[in-house]
């Protein structure tokens, strides 16, 4: 039976004591719905973005961007059919949250694993290899040396690892981990056991981030720890190499602390980042109470607090900037409105007016 080893050490309780700190503002913010849809949206695309990034493809954010909104661009048929692919994984997980929601039960199973490895290599595999573990030996090797850096066990074994793996998840040892922990742990054996030909890194993450939302760690879904791996990649690689080729008896006895150590670490970096941009353009519970209703704004209205909050004004001159397509008139009635609203003031004199927040 999978049993993993591992050390709570003083720097994993600091960064989940940081994490913890941020979910629940993250989760307390008085957020408008279109602010929260805008955050959820962006957690998305950049989960999407540094997600297959990190495993070679080469489409910028904007590009991404245009994938997912429908618009064409020039660009391997592979690339884009990577995006794709990681977002309809997306709307496999949201699917299945949304399920939990509703029966108030889910049981992880080596089915739900096999549909996101098909989701996320459909029309990139052979039909014959996508939702099916490998059959074959594989190694992971340096793409600029060639030298091989890790060989996962072998495609004999497979089945039973990820077997064990899943039984661990819905054991009640499993159920009562940290579900940082535990979503770190499970990224962690399945990059171990590689158990596809292709798509690994990806359905890791994948099955990682359904396991929070199955313990009710979605943290309104605006998190992406992706980005946090892919800011240094070698980094990622290297740690999670590093304990995969610990000199062990069995595979059982390697120590899972370091790799733990890191992935804690994004969390909580990643975590702070999205509180801290809640805190900056959440709606004041002041303000909230005094106008006695949720505040809706529009796009131009938040992209205005948005510009403000990150540039602490606004001048007439900035309006181009952020508002190319519409007239100086226009800005000026959202910012009549915010005004209205007590959000935001104005500033200076005639010729140098600045809107700042009120």
């Amino acid at each position: 039976m999978f049993i993993p080893k591992y050390t709570i050490t003083n720097k994993i309780l600091k960064d989940i004591g940081i994490t913890e700190a941020a979910r629940e503002i993250i989760i307390n913010a008085p957020l408008v719905p279109a602010w929260e849809a805008k955050f959820r949206k962006e957690a998305i695309e950049r989960t999407i973005h540094h997600g297959t990034h990190l495993e070679g493809n080469p489409l910028s954010s904007d590009e991404v961007r245009d994938v997912l909104e429908g618009e064409e661009i020039v660009a391997r048929d592979r690339d884009i059919q990577e995006i794709i692919n990681y977002r309809n994984v997306l709307k496999f997980i949201e699917g299945i949250h949304t399920q939990i929601g509703t029966s108030g039960a889910y049981t992880f199973t080596i089915e739900t694993m096999l549909e996101m490895h098909k989701l996320t290599t459909e029309k990139i595999l052979p039909p014959e290899s996508c939702g099916k573990f490998r059959l074959r030996q594989v190694v992971i090797k340096n793409t600029k040396t060639g030298q091989i850096s890790y060989t996962p066990p072998p495609a004999v074994e497979v089945p039973y690892l990820v077997e064990d793996l899943v039984n661990w998840i819905n054991s009640d040892e499993g159920k009562q981990i940290h579900p940082i922990i535990k979503a770190g742990i499970i990224h962690y054996e399945l990059a171990r056991i590689h158990p596809f030909v292709d798509g690994n890194g990806r359905v890791a993450r994948a099955v990682a981030t359904l396991v929070l939302f199955l313990d009710n760690y979605d943290i309104r879904k605006f998190f992406s720890f992706e980005e946090y791996f892919d800011q240094n990649p070698m980094q990622y690689y290297l740690t999670l190499q590093a304990v995969s080729n610990q000199l062990v008896l069995d595979t059982h006895e390697r120590d899972l602390t370091p790799w733990l150590e890191y992935f804690t670490e994004g969390v909580a970096i990643e975590l702070n980042r999205v509180k801290e941009k809640v805190q900056r353009i959440s709606v004041d519970a002041r303000i909230k109470d005094k106008l006695g209703k949720q505040l809706m704004l529009n796009e131009r209205q938040m992209m205005i607090m948005e510009y403000i909050h990150r540039h602490k004004a606004l001048s007439n001159k900035d309006f181009r900037k952020i508002f190319p397509d519409f007239s100086d008139d226009t800005v000026l009635r959202e910012l009549k409105f915010l005004r209205q609203k007590g959000l935001v003031k104005k500033a200076g004199g005639t010729k140098k007016a600045a809107y700042v927040l009120k």
